[in-house]
C-alpha cells in the first residue's frame, strides 16, 4: 500500500514517529508522501523525510493559510515556496499540498488570492513536471474547474469531499482521487467510492487526521481499513483494491514511486 498524502512531519508526530513508521510498515504500507504546509513546514518536511527512506517529500503552500484569521500569505512567501520546490525537485513527489479551501476562507478577496496561488503551482507542475497533490474542501467543483481551465495534467485530489458526480470532469481528465481511512465513519465518502471507478483511487491517510475514529490521531496503518473499505464497497478482493491503487499512486508519482 502507498499512503498518497500524510502530515507525518508536524508535532503530532515528534514524540513518536519511527514507531508510527514501523507500525505502518507492519501494516504493509510501503511509501508515505508527506505533504508541506507553509515554507518553514517545508523545510522541516525535507529534514524527517531525510531521516526516514519510507517518507516521500512534497513541498507546497497549504490553502489554509488564507484563513481569515491569518496574514494573508504575500507574493515574496510564494516565490520562496516556488523557488524551494524548483531547487528540490529531483527529491520531490509532488507539490502539495495546495488547493482550495472554502471552509475556512470566505472572503471573495481571500478566495480569490487562493485561486491565484493553485494557478501559480498549476503552472509550475507543468514546468517542473510534478504532480499536485490537491485539497479541495468545500470548493471540489471549483478546483476542478480550475485546474482543468489551466491545463492541470497530473493531479491527486485528497480528501475529496464534493458530490460524487463533481468528480466526473476529474476522473476524465484522468485525475486520482485519493481515499482516507474516515471512509469507514463518512457516508460521504462512501458515496464517492461508489461513484469512482478503482483506477481512479489512490490511498492516503491524511494523518493526523480522518482516521476511522473522529478526534483520534490517525496513522498511515489504518489504511487497511480503507482497503477494506472499497473492497467491500466494490465487491472485489482486498488485494484487487491494493493492486488497482497502487498502480494509479505509481502512474503518477513515477519520479519517486517507479512505473506502474
Amino acid at each position: 500500500m502507498i499512503d498518497c498524502h500524510a502530515h507525518l512531519a508536524l508535532p503530532d508526530f515528534d514524540a513518536d514517529r519511527a514507531a508510527v513508521i514501523d507500525r505502518a510498515r507492519q501494516a504493509g504500507v510501503t511509501r508515505i508522501l508527506v505533504v508541506a504546509e507553509d515554507l518553514e513546514n517545508c523545510r522541516r518536511v525535507l529534514e524527517v523525510s531525510a531521516r526516514h527512506p519510507e517518507l516521500a517529500p512534497c513541498l507546497g503552500l497549504h490553502p489554509d493559510r488564507f484563513a481569515e484569521n491569518l496574514p494573508l500569505p504575500t507574493d515574496a512567501e510564494l516565490d520562496d515556496v516556488s523557488a524551494l520546490i524548483r531547487a528540490r525537485r529531483p527529491a520531490l513527489a509532488a507539490i502539495g499540498e495546495v488547493g482550495l479551501d472554502h471552509f475556512l476562507v470566505e472572503s471573495e478577496e481571500r478566495r480569490a488570492a487562493q485561486a491565484r496561488a493553485l494557478e501559480r503551482f498549476v503552472a509550475l507542475s507543468l514546468e517542473t513536471g510534478l504532480p499536485l497533490n490537491v485539497h479541495s474542501r468545500n470548493a471540489g467543483k471549483l478546483t476542478v474547474e480550475l485546474l482543468l481551465r489551466h491545463g492541470a495534467q497530473r493531479v491527486l485530489l485528497h480528501a475529496f469531499d464534493g458530490k460524487a458526480g463533481h468528480a466526473k470532469p476529474g476522473i476524465d481528465a484522468g485525475f486520482v482521487f485519493s481515499i482516507p481511512p474516515s471512509v469507514v465513519r463518512s457516508q460521504q465518502k462512501r458515496r464517492l467510492v461508489r461513484y469512482l471507478p478503482l483506477e481512479s483511487m489512490a490511498l492516503e491517510s491524511d494523518s493526523p487526521v480522518l482516521g476511522p475514529v473522529a478526534n483520534e490521531r490517525n496513522e498511515p496503518a489504518n489504511l487497511a481499513l480503507t482497503v477494506r473499505a472499497i473492497a467491500e464497497i466494490h465487491r472485489v478482493s482486498d488485494d484487487r483494491v491494493v493492486e488497482a491503487t497502487e498502480r494509479a499512486a505509481r502512474r503518477l508519482f513515477s519520479s519517486v514511486l517507479g512505473d506502474a
